[in-house]
C-alpha cells in the first residue's frame, strides 16, 4: 500500500496546517478553556476551509473528499491541540443541518447497550452545543442539548474538554439507523487515531526543539545518548502510528483492499499508544519544568488521555485486536 501523498493531499494538509497556525496559536488555545473550548467565530473558520463538510457530497455543499484526507485534516488539528467537538460536528455534517457550515456545533456520545442501569456517560463540551447526537447499536438520535441533566465536573483533566457526568439521557429523534452507527463507530475511531497521531507528532517536535536548546555542561541535552534514545523512540512510535492511521483511512475509502475492523483497531491502538507514551516522554525530556503549567506538554498528554476514552480505548482496541489474529 502506498502511503505517498498526492499533490493535492500535500496542499491540503499544507492549508490546514496554515490555518491551524493562524488561527489557533497555542496562546489562542489556552484561551479557549474560557470558552468552554468553544468559540464561534474560530468555528466558522474551520467549517469554512471544509473541515466539517469534507466527506460531504458536492451536491449536499460538501468538498466530496474521502476518509485518506479527512485522516490528514485530523492530523493536524490535533497537531495544534485544536479543541470542541471536531469528530461529532465532522461526523454529525451528514444529518444535522447547519453543522457543515459551522451555524451549528454538534457534540456526541457513544451509549452501550440497550435496557437495564445505564452506567454513567461523560458528555464533552454540552453547554456550548446545538445539538447532542446519541450514538447506539439501534442507530443515532438527536437531542437538544438543554433536555440534558448533568453535573458539571469540576476540574476535568482537560481543561479545554469541560464535561457533564449525565446518568441518564432523555428520549431523541432517530436520524439514521444502525448502519450509520457501525460506520460512525469505525469513522470516529480513525479520525480520533489521527487526532492522537497529531499529538505525538506535535509532541516529538516539542522535546527534539527543548533538547537541542537546553544547555547541560556547555552541550545541548539532546547530545546525551540517555535524550537521543528518548527522542528516537518518540520519532519510531509517530511514525509507526502514521503507518497504521494512514492506512486505516485507506481501508474505509476501499474496504476491499483488507479488513476494514482489523486496520481502524491498528490504528486507534498504535496511536493511542504513540500519544500517551510521547507525551509522557516529553515531560521527561523537558525535566522537572516539564511538570508546571507553563509548559505546554501536559496539554497534549491530557488531551490524549481524553482522545483515548473515545470510540474504544487503547485498552479495548487491544481486546479487539487479540480476537482478531
Amino acid at each position: 500500500m502506498d502511503f505517498e501523498l498526492s499533490e493535492d493531499q500535500e496542499a491540503l494538509q499544507d492549508a490546514v496546517r496554515k490555518l491551524c497556525a493562524g488561527a489557533y496559536p497555542m496562546a489562542t488555545v489556552r484561551s479557549l478553556e474560557a470558552h468552554g473550548g468553544v468559540e464561534r467565530d474560530l468555528w466558522r473558520r474551520l467549517a469554512d476551509a471544509g473541515v466539517f463538510s469534507l466527506r460531504l457530497p458536492e451536491p449536499d455543499g460538501g468538498v466530496g473528499l474521502g476518509s485518506s484526507e479527512a485522516v490528514l485534516v485530523f492530523e493536524e488539528l490535533g497537531r495544534a491541540l485544536v479543541p470542541g467537538p471536531l469528530l461529532w460536528s465532522h461526523l454529525g455534517a451528514a444529518v444535522v443541518d447547519g453543522a457543515a457550515s459551522g451555524e451549528l456545533v454538534i457534540g456526541g456520545v457513544e451509549r452501550r447497550g440497550q435496557g437495564g442501569p445505564q452506567p454513567l456517560l461523560l458528555v464533552e463540551h454540552l453547554a456550548a452545543l446545538d445539538r447532542l447526537l446519541v450514538l447506539d447499536d439501534a442507530g443515532v438520535w438527536e437531542l437538544e442539548p438543554t433536555a440534558v441533566k448533568g453535573e458539571l465536573v469540576p476540574h476535568p483533566l482537560d481543561p479545554l474538554t469541560p464535561l457533564h457526568a449525565v446518568q441518564e439521557l432523555p428520549p431523541g429523534i432517530q436520524v439514521a439507523g444502525p448502519d450509520t452507527a457501525a460506520a460512525w463507530r469505525l469513522e470516529g475511531a480513525t479520525f480520533a487515531a489521527a487526532i492522537l497521531l497529531g499529538l505525538a507528532e506535535a509532541v516529538t517536535d516539542m522535546a527534539v526543539a527543548y533538547a537541542k536548546e537546553r544547555q547541560q555542561f556547555d552541550r545541548p541535552v539532546g547530545s546525551f545518548q540517555a535524550v537521543k534514545h528518548i527522542l528516537a523512540d518518540m520519532l519510531v512510535r509517530a511514525e509507526v502510528a502514521r503507518a497504521a492511521v494512514y492506512a486505516a483511512g485507506a481501508h474505509l475509502d476501499d474496504p476491499g483492499v483488507g479488513d476494514v475492523l482489523r486496520a481502524v483497531t491498528g490504528a486507534k491502538l498504535m496511536a493511542g499508544d504513540a500519544a500517551l507514551a510521547n507525551g509522557k516522554a516529553c515531560i521527561q525530556v523537558h525535566g522537572g519544568m516539564g511538570f508546571t503549567w507553563e509548559v505546554d506538554a501536559h496539554l497534549y498528554l491530557k488531551r490524549a488521555r481524553v482522545l483515548d476514552t473515545v470510540f474504544g480505548s487503547t485498552q479495548a482496541q487491544a481486546e479487539v485486536m487479540a480476537a482478531l489474529i
